[in-house]
């Protein structure tokens, strides 16, 4: 009996044995590979591991039929002509693969009559908000005809549409209510549409909470209602400010403690433009991850980085975190990395100080403070100048020339003028001088 056991284990071929694995892995690819509707998307460019969250998301996709799941594909790329467009729209709002819904957009978008170039954008906001608040074309084309009759551009409308969508769901008072917000302070009836083209989120603000508070904010500030005017005619965008910003950048302006030449160049175009320079800063290291109060203390110490380009500034935090692999809170502790040149001091610095440590040439870790506060001539002795390799690397940084703190011949400008003796002089120094034996 144990012989034929052994007889037939030895017989059998191993290949054999996983052969009920192996069919149920293949049975279960095949099932999911002949899964229509996931064929379907795919088709699309959607990606196979993100259907199953797709489809238990949103089970009305499951129980429609698969030809009106294609039907509403085909109606959405014809919108476009963009598979990634029909891709990031259903990642979006996946409600408007309803059938319904887009066979009445399908005849409306025709009869918006924008242009090719504005369309994609535009139709991906106008949907989104569409199947949110279930509206239609009609109610788009109530809405662009109110516009028009506020003799707003085509362009104008085509801006407001792709960057403030719900303007479909505001109705005519609450449009002209900001139109004539902006006619109260001065503005000419002809300027507004050049406006709202710049910034159409002046629309999206309410009157009370937002845009009256901050005028009343900025003549607080002691400018005068021209001076605002003209401000915001040059630039809009300050009206997206929340209030108490500007104030606050203003005091923080007028309390810095630097050298005179650097305050008259941020207060060079006036106090208005250097305090939303200031808001404009603080939002830009608030973005890569500083309190406000911390962005603040680092622009209140460091009042060099106001003159920088926001280009500039995002350049040097990305080269800070990304390649020196320092965190964004040593900014708090050295802001002056901020205030000195990308090309000319940071990255020579940075390219010779890694040389040196891919050779093993420095024993201590060289920190942020000494990269940056090390003055040109302390950083070329310590690590330039004993190094012939990393002259080259320091380029022409590497030409330090000690020069007088005067100029030559500066000296004989200090001496003190000789004046000729009276001999009146000559007797009072004789007696002083008796007086003191």
């Amino acid at each position: 009996m144990a012989f034929r056991i052994i007889a037939r284990t030895l017989l059998i071929p191993k290949s054999i044995k996983p052969i009920p694995y192996q069919i149920s892995k293949f049975s279960s690819a095949i099932s999911s590979n002949s899964d229509p509707l996931s064929n379907l998307f795919q088709g699309y460019g959607f990606q196979h591991s993100d259907l199953d969250n797709l489809f238990a998301r949103n089970r009305f996709l499951r129980n429609s039929s698969v030809s009106d799941v294609e039907m509403s594909l085909k109606i959405l790329l014809s919108l476009c002509s963009s598979k990634d467009f029909v891709v990031s729209m259903v990642y979006n709002c996946p409600r408007v693969l309803e059938l319904n819904f887009l066979k009445r957009w399908e005849v409306g978008v025709s009869e918006l009559g924008f242009s090719d170039n504005s369309r994609l954008i535009m139709i991906q906001s106008i949907l989104e908000v569409s199947r949110k608040f279930d509206l239609y074309p009609d109610d788009i084309l109530r809405c662009i005809e109110c516009l028009r009759g506020f003799r707003f551009s085509s362009a104008t409308i085509t801006r407001v549409l792709q960057e403030f969508p719900m303007i479909i769901t505001k109705n005519e008072e609450n449009i002209w209510a900001k139109i004539e917000f902006l006619l109260g302070i001065g503005i000419h009836r002809s300027k507004i549409d050049s406006i709202i083209q710049t910034y159409p989120g002046i629309l999206a603000f309410g009157l009370e909470n937002k845009l009256k508070p901050l005028i009343s904010e900025f003549t607080g500030m002691g400018f005068r209602p021209n001076e605002i005017r003209d401000e915001i005619i040059r630039n809009p965008k300050i009206l997206g400010s929340e209030v108490g910003e500007m104030s606050k950048c203003l005091r923080m302006l007028n309390s810095l403690k630097c050298r005179v030449p650097i305050k008259e160049k941020i207060f060079s175009e006036g106090a208005f433009r250097a305090s939303y320079k200031v808001k404009l800063r603080i939002d830009c290291l608030h973005k890569h991850g500083l309190l406000y109060r911390d962005a603040f203390s680092v622009l209140w110490r460091e009042p060099r980085a106001i003159l920088y380009d926001l280009k500039e500034i995002d350049t040097k935090i990305e080269f800070l975190t990304n390649t020196m692999k320092f965190d964004v809170l040593c900014l708090v502790e050295v802001p002056e990395y901020l205030g000195v040149h990308f090309e000319k001091q940071i990255v020579p610095r940075y390219n010779v100080i890694e040389h040196l440590r891919s050779k093993g040439g420095i024993g201590d870790e060289i920190g942020l403070r000494s990269l940056v506060k090390f003055s040109r001539l302390r950083f070329y002795n310590l690590y330039v100048k004993p190094y012939p390799e990393c002259v080259k690397i320091y380029g022409r940084f590497a030409d330090i020339k000690v020069r007088n703190r005067h100029p030559e011949g500066m000296w004989k400008l200090f001496k003190p003028p000789k004046y000729p003796d009276s001999r009146k002089d000559l007797k009072n120094i004789k007696s002083f001088m008796e007086q003191l034996h």
